[in-house]
């Protein structure tokens, strides 16, 4: 039989207390340290969360920046290209700009020089019709003296009067693009071997190619002539250049077909001197068949009746 003292168990009971408590402990730690643990793991979490949120915030931001970029980019090369397209209408703009302020400093004296000028450009328009073919001279001249008594008047302004002039002034450059007839009496200087008595102070057809060539036939055909500018006079036209007449008159008419007329010319041009001045050598004396011949267009057909 064994018998324990009481001091033995009382030792047994502590020790094992010690333990339990050392285990309790040990769970309390061990749980304690689980609860950190989590939390450490929220925070974590939280923290990786926020930091995405971050991330995420930060690629839309630059996603919309590289957007904005891109169509500021698209902005500055359409920008670029239309001040390209327009530097040439600035340039010529800042020219004509240079250029109305120049003749604004300039128009006193620019007012001051117009009635000369425009009184210069009516004699010159005169002059130019005096020494011209004499194709519907009355006509012409009535328009000169138009624009003289124009002139001459207080009731037309400056700007009016320059109008008028230049119009009769493309009224008369017209006349070298036209081609045109009519009917009236023959009137001029006839060439010295002309028959006697033949075609003047009758009614003729008369034909006008530009200021190249002007030619009359008289309505049985019989006689024709052309306009020699370089001796003021008609010469004779031989059968065949009257049948050429005859066929532009038809196609001044709209009655043939537009083509080439073999007609001599109204004008002679040497080398060194103006076609109204140059000496026609050939055309005084050889006013039949033999004289020369040219290809003369037909220009643009104008319909126009002598008054």
């Amino acid at each position: 039989m064994v018998f324990h003292s009481p001091r033995k168990r009382s030792h047994r009971r502590v020790t094992a207390l010690c333990f339990v408590a050392a285990s309790l402990a040990g769970l309390a730690a061990q749980a304690q340290a689980q609860d950190s643990l989590s939390q450490a793991s929220i925070e974590a979490q939280q923290t990786q969360a926020a930091l995405q949120r971050r991330i995420d915030s930060a690629d839309d931001a630059t996603r919309e920046a590289l957007e904005r970029l891109r169509r500021a980019t698209l902005q500055a090369d359409r920008l670029e290209s239309y001040n390209a397209e327009l530097a040439p209408v600035v340039a010529d703009q800042a020219r004509r700009i240079e250029a109305q302020q120049q003749a604004l400093a300039q128009i006193s004296t620019t007012r001051e020089a117009l009635p000369g000028e425009m009184r210069e450009m009516v004699e010159q328009l005169r002059g130019m019709i005096e020494a011209d073919m004499p194709f519907l001279r009355q006509e012409r001249l009535a328009r000169v003296d138009t624009l003289e008594q124009m002139l001459a008047s207080d009731e037309t302004s400056q700007a009016e009067k320059l109008q008028k002039i230049f119009s009769v002034w493309r009224t008369e450059l017209d006349y070298g693009r036209q081609m045109d007839q009519w009917s009236g009496p023959l009137t001029g200087e006839r060439a010295p071997d002309a028959k006697a008595g033949s075609d003047y102070a009758r009614q003729v057809d008369y034909l006008r190619v530009g200021r190249t060539g002007f030619y009359y036939v008289t309505p049985d055909g019989h006689a024709g002539g052309v306009w020699k500018v370089a001796s003021q006079r008609w010469e004779p036209l031989d059968r065949g250049q009257i049948d050429e007449v005859r066929r532009g008159i038809r196609i001044a008419r709209d009655q043939a077909a537009p083509a080439l007329l073999a007609l001599p010319a109204s004008i002679s041009v040497v080398p060194g001197q103006s076609p109204t001045t140059a000496d026609d050598k050939t055309a005084a004396g050889t006013s039949r068949a033999d004289a020369p011949q040219a290809d003369v267009p037909a220009p643009e057909q104008e319909q126009e009746s002598a008054s």
